[in-house]
C-alpha cells in the first residue's frame, strides 16, 4: 500500500498547490439524458455507493428536478457529459470499462482516491479524452507499453503519486515524480519528439550524467530532474551538460543547481530559446558564462554562484532589461561590470562577491536595486557623490576591496539601508557628520580602514543598530556615552587611539575583546584587559594625608565587615546544608533596577517554589525580599563536580543569553555559581509555557476574565508571531547566528499579555560561520520536534529550528500534541498525510475549541505554513525571516496587526498563499526568484 512518509519530497507540495485541472468542454453530438444517467448510476454502484456522491439519484418521472448535468462532479456540453471530476471521494474500486460508454467524455479527474490495480487500459476506449489525472492513488505494476493508444487528443496526463514500477514506456507527456522507478534514465526518452514536459523527480534512479539523447527533445519546455531524484543532502548528477541541450527551441528554465556537474557551459545557451531562468549554482562548472543567455530578451534571473567560472560577465547582460536577479558570487570571474548592468531597469539583486572584478562604482544604480553585494573583489576608486539613485538600497556589502577617499555624506541619506559593510578598504578621513537617516541600519562595519577623528555621538541615536565594528582604524578621543544607549549584540572598537573611561554599559565580560589595543582607555572591570581607571588617577592626582587616612579607615571597616559577613554566611550555609559551600560568584548581564544578593535567591530554593523541571535541573519561582520582584531561577546542581555535558549546557546557555537583547527572547538577568551548583536568574513570566495552555493545566488563574481558560485564535497568532520574531532575530540578526536546537511549545513562555518569549537555550549552538552546517556529536531535542535530517546525520543549521517551529504552528492550529502516545506517527507526519488526502477539507483538522468562521482562512494558511516548514528537505523549507513575513501578513489580513519586517513581506506572503513559492508560471521551480 502506498504511504506518504516524512521522507516524501517537496515535489508533493508542487502537486498540492498546483493549479486545479482545467476541464475543457468539447462541442459534439448530444447524447440523451436517458442513456447517460444510467451509466453514471451504474458507476456509482460499481464503486459501492460512496457517501461522497449520495446525491447522484435517478430522475423521477414527471419531475422538474435537475438532471445529472447539475451534479457538481459532472460537466456537460450541449446536454452531454464531457467531464467527470471525482477528486478525493474515497473511491476504492477499480475503473470499469463502461466508463467509456460516456461517448463525449473529454476529461477524467480521479486524483486523491484509493483506486488499486494496474493501469486501467479500458480507458483506451475513451476516444475523445483530452485530460486524464490519476495521481495520488494506489496503482501498481508497470505502465503498459502501448499506453500511447490513449486518445490522440490527450493534452494532460498525470500519474504522479502512485506505486508504478518497471521501466518507463515511451510517452508524449511525462509527469512521473514520486513513484518507485529505479535504474538509469532511459535514453529512449530522447525519441519522444513531441515531449513538452518531463518530470522524473522523487524516484530511485541511480547517480548518473544527463543522457545525451535528451537533446533530441526539440519541444521540451520543462525539465525537472532535481531534488530526491537523488540523495537528501546533495544530488549526484555528474558529468557535463550535453552541448546540444542549448539548441532546444522551447527551453525556458534550466534548473540544475546543487549537483556535481562539471565541464563548461555551452556558449549557445539562450541563443535558440527564450530562456527565462538559468540555475546552475553549487556545481563545479568551469569556463565562461554563456554570451547569449539574454539573447531573446526574456531572462529573469541567473543563479550561477559557487562554481569555478572564470572570464568576464557577458556583455549582453548589460542590455537585458528583463533581469531581476544576478547571483554569480563565489567564482573566479574578473573584468569590469558593464554600465548597462549597473543600471538595468528591473534589477533588484546583484551579488558579485568573492570574485576578482575590477573597476569603479557608478554614480547611478538600477532604480529598483535592493541588495548590492560586491565584497572580496578588486573594485577601486572613490564612492561617487550624489547617490540619489541608491535610495531603495537595503544592503550594501563592499568589504575587502580597494576603495579610497572619504565615506561620502550622501551615503547617510539612504534611509532604507539595513546593512553597510565597508571594512577592509582604504577609506580615510572622518565619519560623516549627519547620520540621522540611518533609522533602519542594523549592521555597520567600517573596520580595517584609515578613518580618523572622533566617534560620532550620533551613532548612539540609531534605533535599530545592533552590530558596530570600527576596529583597526585611527579614531581618537573618548567613546561617546551615547553609544552605551544602543542595544548591541556585537561591538568592536579595538586597535584605535581612543582615550578615557569606557561607558558603564560595557563593563561586562561580554565586551572583553571590544576595547583592546587602545592604550588610553581604562575601565572598572579587570576582566576587560584595560587599565583600572582608579590606579591611573592615583598617579596624576595628589591625595591629602587626611583623605588618605579616611580611605584607609573606611577600607579597614569594609574589610572587617566583609570578613564578618563571610563568616556569617558560611556558618548559615553549614547549618542548612551540613557541609561547607564553595564561594558564590554573581554576575549581572543586564542593567537592572533591582539588585539582590545570593542569599535572596538561595533561601527561596525550596520544593514549594518549584514551577518546572528538566533534564539539567529544576526551575523555581523566587520572590525577592528586597523588592517584592519575582524572578525565575534555574538550578543546575550535582553533588560532585559538574560532569562535562552539564557544564557545556550551562556555558552554552550563559554565553548565548548573556549577549542577546530582544523582546521575544527570555531575559537572563544574572548567574550565580559555585564549583558544584549553577543558578541562572531569569525574568519571570506569569503565564508560563505555551505547552501548559495547549496541552495541560495552567498553573495559575488569569486575573482578566476576558482571557478565559482557552487560548483563542488571536492570542495564538500573536504567540506565533512573537516566537517567530525571536527565532528570526537569532538566525538573521545575531552575528554569528544562533541555533536553538530545542524549539518546542514548552520552551515558548508567555508574559501577562501573552507576548511570547523563546526560552531554554541549554541545547543551543552558535554557528562558527553563518549558514554553514556543523555536525554535533549527539542528537539532542524532543521527539516530535526533531527534523529528520538532524536525527539521521546530526547535521545542524537553521532549518532544524524552522522544522521544530513548524510543529509548534501545527500545535497552535490543531490543538494536537507534537507526539501523541495514542498515535502511531508524529504531528508533522499526520498533518502532511491529512493535507495530502483531504486538502479540500482542512477546516476539519483545526482545533474545535477555537474554530470560528471568520478565523478559518487564516488558520488554514498557518496550517499550510506548518507543513511548508516541516518539509523533509531542509533546503526547501523557508527561512525564519520568510516564516515571519507570512505570519505578519496573516495578522494584517485578520486585522490583528503585528508590524512588518521588510518591504517584501506582503509579496512573499501572497506568493505563498497563491502557490508561487512552490511553482512557477509553467510549473517550474523558480528558486532564483
Amino acid at each position: 500500500m502506498f504511504k506518504i512518509t516524512p521522507t516524501t519530497t517537496f515535489q508533493i507540495l508542487l502537486s498540492i498547490f498546483s493549479v486545479p485541472l482545467l476541464i475543457v468542454p468539447l462541442q459534439g453530438n448530444s447524447q440523451s439524458t436517458d442513456l447517460e444517467q444510467p451509466i453514471l448510476l451504474r458507476l456509482k454502484r460499481h464503486w459501492s455507493n460512496p457517501p461522497s456522491i449520495n446525491h447522484w439519484t435517478p430522475l423521477r418521472p414527471n419531475s422538474n428536478s435537475s438532471t445529472h448535468c447539475n451534479w457538481p462532479e459532472i460537466t456537460c456540453s450541449n446536454g452531454s457529459v464531457t467531464g467527470l471530476s471525482l477528486i478525493d471521494k474515497n473511491i476504492t474500486g477499480p475503473i470499469p470499462p463502461f466508463i467509456c460508454d460516456l461517448k463525449n467524455l473529454t476529461a477524467i479527474d480521479l486524483q486523491y482516491n484509493y483506486i488499486p490495480r494496474p493501469f486501467p487500459t479500458a480507458l483506451y476506449n475513451c476516444t475523445k479524452l483530452q485530460h486524464l489525472d490519476l495521481s495520488q492513488n494506489l496503482f501498481v505494476g508497470c505502465i503498459p507499453g502501448d499506453v500511447d493508444r490513449l486518445s490522440t487528443h490527450l493534452r494532460t496526463f498525470n500519474l504522479s503519486g502512485n506505486n508504478f514500477t518497471c521501466d518507463i514506456p515511451e510517452l508524449t507527456t511525462l509527469r512521473l515524480f514520486l513513484n518507485l522507478f529505479y535504474g538509469s534514465f532511459p535514453p529512449e526518452i530522447g525519441n519522444l519528439s513531441r515531449l513538452e514536459w518531463l518530470e522524473l523527480s522523487d524516484n530511485e534512479f541511480a547517480p548518473m550524467a544527463i543522457p545525451s539523447t535528451f537533446t533530441q527533445l526539440r519541444k521540451l519546455k520543462q525539465l525537472l530532474i532535481k531534488g530526491s531524484v537523488l540523495s537528501l543532502f546533495s544530488n549526484q548528477l555528474s558529468g557535463e551538460i550535453p552541448e546540444s541541450i542549448s539548441r532546444l527551441p522551447s527551453l525556458r528554465y534550466l534548473t540544475l543547481s546543487n549537483n556535481n556537474l562539471s565541464g563548461t557551459l555551452s556558449p549557445d545557451l539562450g541563443q535558440y530559446s527564450i530562456l527565462q531562468g538559468f540555475e546552475v549554482a553549487q556545481n563545479h562548472f568551469t569556463g565562461e558564462l554563456p554570451e547569449y543567455l539574454c539573447a531573446n530578451g526574456g531572462l529573469i534571473g541567473i543563479a550561477a554562484y559557487d562554481n569555478n567560472l572564470s572570464g568576464e560577465l557577458p556583455n549582453s547582460l548589460g542590455n537585458c532589461s528583463s533581469l531581476l536577479i544576478v547571483r554569480v558570487n563565489g567564482n573566479r570571474l574578473s573584468g569590469s561590470i558593464s554600465a548597462g548592468l549597473w543600471t538595468s531597469t528591473n534589477l533588484t539583486l546583484l551579488m558579485l562577491s568573492d570574485n576578482s572584478f575590477t573597476g569603479q562604482l557608478p554614480r547611478t544604480l538600477a532604480p529598483s536595486l535592493l541588495r548590492l553585494e560586491i565584497s572580496n573583489n578588486k573594485f577601486s576608486g572613490e564612492i561617487s557623490t550624489g547617490l540619489s539613485s541608491w535610495k531603495h538600497l537595503t544592503v550594501f556589502s563592499a568589504s575587502n576591496n580597494l576603495f579610497v577617499g572619504t565615506i561620502p555624506q550622501e551615503l547617510t541619506t539612504l534611509s532604507q539601508l539595513t546593512t553597510l559593510l565597508l571594512d577592509g578598504n582604504l577609506f580615510s578621513g572622518h565619519l560623516p557628520s549627519d547620520i540621522v537617516s540611518w533609522k533602519s541600519l542594523t549592521t555597520l562595519n567600517l573596520s580595517r580602514n584609515q578613518l580618523s577623528g572622533s566617534i560620532s555621538a550620533k551613532l548612539g541615536s540609531l534605533p535599530s543598530l545592533t552590530v558596530l565594528d570600527l576596529s583597526r582604524n585611527e579614531f581618537s578621543g573618548q567613546i561617546p556615552t551615547q553609544i552605551g544607549h544602543l542595544k548591541l549584540t556585537s561591538l568592536n572598537l579595538s586597535s584605535n587611539c581612543l582615550t578615557g573611561k569606557i561607558p558603564a554599559e560595557f563593563e561586562y565580560t561580554f565586551f572583553n575583546a571590544s576595547f583592546l589595543n587602545n592604550t588610553g582607555l581604562c575601565g572598572s572591570n579587570p576582566s576587560l584587559g584595560l587599565e583600572i581607571c582608579s590606579s591611573r588617577f592615583q598617579n596624576s592626582s595628589k591625595i591629602s594625608s587626611r583623605l588618605l587616612a579616611i580611605i584607609i579607615v573606611i577600607a579597614t571597616v569594609l574589610l572587617a565587615s566583609a570578613t564578618l559577613l563571610t563568616f556569617f554566611l558560611i556558618k548559615t550555609c553549614w547549618k542548612k546544608e551540613h557541609k561547607s559551600v564553595s564561594k558564590w560568584e554573581l554576575t549581572y548581564y543586564h542593567k537592572l533596577n533591582l539588585h539582590f544578593k545570593e542569599s535572596d535567591i538561595l533561601s527561596n530554593l525550596t520544593e514549594n517554589n518549584v514551577i518546572g523541571s528538566g533534564g539539567s535541573g529544576k526551575v523555581y519561582r523566587v520572590e525577592l525580599n528586597c523588592s517584592s520582584e519575582i524572578v525565575a531561577v534555574k538550578r543546575i546542581q550535582n553533588i560532585k563536580k559538574l560532569d562535562q555535558n552539564v557544564e557545556k549546557q550551562f556555558l552554552a546557555e550563559v554565553e548565548i543569553l548573556g549577549t542577546i537583547r530582544h523582546s521575544n527572547i527570555v531575559k537572563l538577568l544574572s548567574c550565580i555559581f559555585s564549583e558544584t551548583t549553577k543558578l541562572l536568574v531569569y525574568e519571570y513570566l506569569g503565564n508560563h509555557s505555551l505547552d501548559s495552555w495547549l496541552h495541560g493545566k495552567k498553573r495559575q488563574s488569569i486575573s482578566d476574565s476576558d482571557h478565559g481558560v482557552v487560548l483563542d485564535w488571536p492570542k495564538r497568532l500573536k504567540i506565533a508571531v512573537g516566537a517567530a520574531r525571536g527565532l528570526c532575530y537569532m538566525h538573521h540578526d545575531c552575528k554569528p547566528s544562533v541555533i536553538h536546537r530545542d524549539v518546542k511549545s514548552s520552551n515558548i513562555l508567555l508574559d501577562s499579555q501573552f507576548n511570547a518569549k523563546v526560552a531554554d537555550f541549554g541545547l543551543a549552538k552558535i554557528l562558527a560561520k553563518h549558514g554553514g552546517p556543523n555536525t554535533m556529536s549527539t542528537v539532542v531535542g524532543s521527539f516530535g520536534y526533531i527534523a529528520p535530517e538532524y536525527a539521521g546525520t546530526s547535521r545542524v543549521n537553521e532549518k532544524i529550528d524552522v522544522y521544530s517551529f513548524g510543529v509548534v504552528l501545527l500545535e497552535l492550529v490543531t490543538g494536537r500534541k507534537a507526539n501523541d502516545e495514542n498515535e502511531d506517527r508524529c504531528l508533522a507526519d499526520w498533518a502532511f498525510q491529512y493535507y495530502n488526502q483531504k486538502g479540500n477539507h482542512l477546516v476539519d483538522a483545526l482545533d474545535e475549541k477555537i474554530k470560528e468562521p471568520h478565523y478559518l482562512n487564516v488558520m488554514t494558511c498557518v496550517f499550510k505554513l506548518g507543513i511548508f516548514c516541516t518539509g523533509p528537505f531542509p533546503t526547501n523549507r523557508p527561512s525564519m525571516k520568510e516564516v515571519l513575513q507570512i505570519l505578519l501578513n496573516c495578522s494584517h489580513q485578520s486585522g490583528f496587526g503585528g508590524g512588518n519586517v521588510g518591504s517584501d513581506s506582503s509579496d512573499f506572503s501572497n506568493d505563498f498563499r497563491q502557490g508561487s513559492i512552490f511553482e512557477g508560471e509553467d510549473g517550474s521551480l523558480l528558486s532564483i526568484v
